[in-house]
């Protein structure tokens, strides 16, 4: 996911989105470890986009308090 549509969303769709990637990245950790996941890169993907995400929404919780 790209950051520009990141900073698009609203802080209640970062929330969801955030809940999204979390279980998708249970699935693959899960999938990986039974040996039926394809492309191991995606694990590295996914982390990445959790962490997109929690910086997002604590930017927006420190400029709220700003």
């Amino acid at each position: 996911m790209r950051t520009k549509e990141l900073h698009e969303l609203t802080v209640d769709e970062l929330n969801v989105k955030l809940k999204e990637l979390s279980e998708e990245l249970f699935n693959l950790r899960f999938r990986h470890a039974i040996g039926q996941l394809e492309n191991p890169a995606s694990l590295k993907t996914c982390k990445k986009d959790i962490a997109k995400v929690k910086t997002l929404l604590r930017e927006r919780e420190l400029g709220a308090k700003a």
